[in-house]
This record gives C-alpha cells, structure tokens and sequence, in this order.
C-alpha cells in the first residue's frame, strides 16, 4: 500500500460513496476522457440498462473519493461499477461479464 492517511471510512467523503451506491441498481465511479469509462458506460447503454455515472474529474473531492473507492474495493482506478451495490470491477470486467451473457442476470 501507499504511504497516504488512513482512509475516514465513516467521513462525509465515505458516506457519500456508500449512499451513492445504494441509490441506484447500477453505479459507475468514471472521467469522462477514460477509455474503460466509456467502454463500461457502452455495454450498459447498448443493454439499454440505466445507470448513474458519477463522473470524478468534475469534482473537486475526486482523489478522495478513489481513496475510498480502494478501501472497498481494493482498487483506485476508474471505472468502479458497481450492481446491487456490489463491485464486478472496470471496463474490461463489464464488457467479459456482458460477453458471457452473465452481466444481464446480475441486472435481472
């Protein structure tokens, strides 16, 4: 691990990536100039399955929220998705799980 500070797992930061999760069947942690980004958004729109898509390089608390992100998920990088509030992974995860045709029995 790096040698950045604890991660507040009960702070206003990690509060709002928990609640961010809950709110919605599919969540996508993204920037919008990430090529796995917009890979993981594609197989959703091409599945025609909504999603909220929380795009970081908009915000301010980017790196803190990937701080987060690593805690519960064991990684930084972007795309997190998230269904059912559990993590499948990035781009590359969703686009694998699509091909399988397993992607669309998570979202069932």
């Amino acid at each position: 691990m790096s040698s950045q500070a604890a991660v507040d797992m009960n702070g206003p930061i990690a509060t709002y990536v928990k609640e961010a999760i809950a709110q919605d069947k599919v969540v996508i942690f993204s920037k919008t100039y990430c090529p796995y980004c917009k890979l993981a958004k594609e197989v959703f729109d091409k599945i025609k399955s909504k999603y909220t898509c929380i795009e970081l390089d908009s915000r301010n608390d980017a790196d803190s929220i990937q701080n987060v992100l690593g805690e519960i998920t064991g990684a930084r990088t972007v795309p997190r998705v998230f269904v059912n509030g559990v993590c499948i992974g990035g781009g590359s995860d969703v686009k694998s799980l699509h091909e399988k045709g397993e992607l669309e029995k998570l979202l069932a």
